[in-house]
């Protein structure tokens, strides 16, 4: 479970309680992506008893392509799509794909797990409306389409068993080859030309539409073009030499019998960029009983309110469910949706307009939200290279389109999104959470998380090597029972510079001053990759940092680093204020609301910045309210007031502080 919220203090006017029922669960924007090769911290993991030598996986992929005549070159460019040929030790991914070929087997791997908390969510995050709790009609999963049972019809191809092709990744390799040949026999073809096998990976992808088929094997033969070499999370060193000059024979398309295009209609309203298969799939605005309506807002965005960040969600929930409670209007909404399988996009409302997906009121006004088919707390849970793909280059799309920087300051995760009110801060959501693999993400957008100054910047920012950085989570399936080892994009913080002290409080999440746990929704002493935050002190392979009032200390050793020296802008209390206080949103002062709009109270969090404290600096922002209660956006107004605040990383997640209450200034001062 991540991020329920079962508090009455949660239930504020557009309350849409729901569980999500769940079966388990193309080229560049204008330039091809950057390259997902490991950062230059990057080794390979410690290695297991089972691990056999280095070669073994390698040998795996030529032996495979031999026997089932597929070139070696697609079935490694197919696999790095589908796994960047991990095994993840038999685990399955969000949507039930087994092993380097992603064979998929939803049935062995259904999984039920909420969304959008369990009776008391409040995405929207404004109290301007009457209370109303609505519970969405789920429909259960009675089907699987054939794309989540792709290793039923490898094990028929090859005789194997599929218990054999989850855990061995061998056996995995050769049924994923057994299904390419299968394709390119359907379409009479016999070449070794990889050119000649663009069709095959256009089905292999299982998309039912021309667009999602052919943005896949797009992506295949991308990284045909480039080549790839990495260390998979086993140790094994695989490499894919490059092949500049490959084409692909995309007539093939035609001869697949897959649906065209959505009607021109649609995809003349989609805000995607070229390069990715895009739908529409739109999000209703409708009124219903009591003057109720749902399940977005109106708007005119940038010309009424700033676009300042996209907010990266997983669905905790398959994409059949989560396209089904999207087209609920008692529901709530989100801008896009994609798919894990072969990144398919679909989009349910226009940016322009205010969707209800982060929980509180001034982000939703000024985000868009992204969900991404998958799972926070599923075991070993992973993410296709296909998803990663698709959602980098539609973030790059709106980042162009916005004007918005691509850093960790703008592209956040729900789990970064703060609190409105004390009272809300336990109800937060905790997606993507610390399996989300940022440093790849980033690598993806072209800004790579690199040291940007000496020692003496006065700003780390936190990037561990995800493969090799398996701090223990529990609380996955069994409270209090450890997950299975994962790489992860966080590093834990302590009170001293010891893994034995404790780990820091966060009083928000539990006002007795408790410790903060190792569970994996628990994100009280938690920094992730790609945040930054100002330096508080060094000690030996320790480096602290100023988190939500107080030192938090990091394992950081010079040999295999968690953190980069950072320089920027830093937050302090001006001088003679021994405190200041945290906001969750950035609303406007009492004098700027016009008659009949209520005013909006400015609630500190319980966190307060000391004197002589920095705070890294993000967003500057002036103080504004989205009034809209009505489903007539005629009586919809935007509240500016003057004054002016900074966004902090003020710890996992952000805040908000006075820009009256501050002092800016270099970090390395």
């Amino acid at each position: 479970m991540r991020g329920s919220a079962p508090e009455d203090e949660k239930r504020t006017p557009r309350s849409r309680a729901h569980r999500a029922a769940t079966a388990a669960a193309a080229a560049a924007l204008l330039l091809p992506l950057v390259s997902a090769a490991p950062s230059a911290l990057a080794g390979p993991p410690r290695a297991t008893a089972q691990q056999q030598d280095a070669g073994t996986l390698q040998r795996a992929f030529a032996e495979a392509a031999a026997r089932y005549r597929v070139p070696e070159s697609v079935l490694l460019a197919v696999a790095y799509m589908e796994s960047r040929w991990d095994g993840h030790g038999g685990a399955p991914s969000v949507t039930g794909g087994y092993g380097p070929m992603h064979l998929t087997d939803a049935r062995t791997a259904l999984a039920e797990r909420p969304h959008h908390g369990e009776g008391g969510e409040d995405p929207r995050g404004d109290g301007s409306r009457p209370r109303k709790q609505v519970r969405a009609q789920l429909p259960a999963t009675t089907a699987l389409p054939a794309r989540l049972r792709t290793l039923d019809r490898a094990a028929a191809l090859t005789g194997l068993p599929a218990e054999r092709l989850r855990k061995d990744p061998a056996a995995n390799i050769g049924g994923g080859a057994a299904l390419l040949a299968a394709e390119q026999r359907r379409l009479g073809l016999h070449t070794a030309d990889p050119a000649r096998w663009y069709g095959a990976v256009a089905r292999y992808s299982g998309a039912d539409d021309v667009r999602t088929a052919a943005g896949f094997a797009d992506d295949v033969y991308d990284v045909l073009r480039h080549g790839q070499s990495r260390t998979t999370d086993s140790g094994q060193r695989v490499t894919l030499p490059a092949v500049p000059g490959v084409t692909a024979d995309r007539a093939q398309l035609g001869r697949l019998g897959l649906r065209s295009p959505g009607a021109a209609a649609d995809r003349a309203r989609l805000e995607c960029p070229h390069t990715v298969s895009c739908v529409s799939v739109p999000a209703p605005y409708e009124e219903f009983g009591d003057g109720d309506y749902g399940n977005h807002d109106k708007a005119d965005r940038p010309g009424d309110q700033s676009v300042d960040a996209i907010v990266v969600h997983d669905t905790e929930g398959s994409w059949e469910t989560t396209l089904k409670l999207i087209k609920d209007p008692t529901y709530v909404s989100w801008h896009y949706t994609i798919r894990s399988a072969d990144g398919l996009i679909a989009q349910h409302v226009p940016t322009k307009d205010v969707a209800w997906h982060a929980g509180n009121w001034y982000v939703n006004a000024h985000s868009v939200g992204i969900e991404h088919e998958g799972f926070l707390a599923a075991p070993d849970a992973w993410y296709t290279e296909a998803m990663y793909r698709a959602s980098a280059r539609l973030v790059r799309y709106l980042a162009h389109k916005y004007d918005l920087p691509l850093d960790r300051q703008h592209i956040i995760g729900h789990d970064n999104v703060p609190g409105t009110t004390p009272a809300t801060i336990k109800g937060m959501h905790t997606d993507p959470g610390p399996y989300w693999d940022w440093a790849h993400y980033f690598r993806l957008l072209g800004r790579p998380f690199v040291r940007t100054a000496g020692p003496d910047g006065g700003l780390v920012t936190i990037r561990p090597d995800y493969d090799r950085h398996r701090p223990v989570y529990t609380d996955c399936v069994t409270p209090g029972r450890s997950c299975p080892p994962h790489g992860s994009t966080a590093v834990r913080l302590h009170t001293e510079p010891s893994a034995s002290a404790p780990l820091v409080r966060d009083i928000g999440l539990r006002p007795d001053g408790s410790p903060s746990t190792t569970g994996v929704n628990d994100t009280g002493a938690r920094a992730t990759t790609g945040q930054r935050y100002a330096v508080a002190e060094r000690r030996g392979e320790w480096t602290a940092i100023w988190y939500l009032g107080q030192k938090a200390w990091f394992h950081n050793p010079a040999a295999q680093p968690t953190a980069v020296d950072a320089k920027g802008p830093v937050a302090t209390p001006k001088a003679g204020r021994a405190d200041i206080p945290v906001y969750g949103r950035a609303y406007p002062e009492q004098a700027a609301y016009p008659p009949g709009v209520p005013v909006q109270a400015v609630t500190p969090l319980p966190y307060k910045l000391l004197a002589g404290q920095r705070y890294a600096v993000g967003n500057r922002v002036r103080g504004e309210y989205f009034y809209a209660p009505t489903f007539d956006v005629s009586g919809h107004t935007v509240v500016r007031g003057k004054d002016v605040y900074y966004e902090i990383q003020v710890g996992h997640r952000v805040g908000y502080v006075r820009a009256a209450d501050v002092d800016i200034r270099p970090s390395h001062r």
